[in-house]
């Protein structure tokens, strides 16, 4: 179950920075995030 659990928090993981990546740079900033804080804010919605 627990394997099971962390790959789908991962998976979560990638589909948010995925995302974000996709974001332009003044998208980024109207949502008031950095580009290399992205990895931060996703790991965020994980939790």
């Amino acid at each position: 179950m627990n394997l099971v659990r962390s790959y789908q928090s991962w998976r979560r993981y990638r589909e948010t920075v995925n995302e974000l990546n996709r974001l332009s740079q003044r998208e980024l900033a109207d949502l008031g995030i950095a580009r290399t804080d992205i990895p931060t804010v996703a790991r965020r919605t994980v939790m």
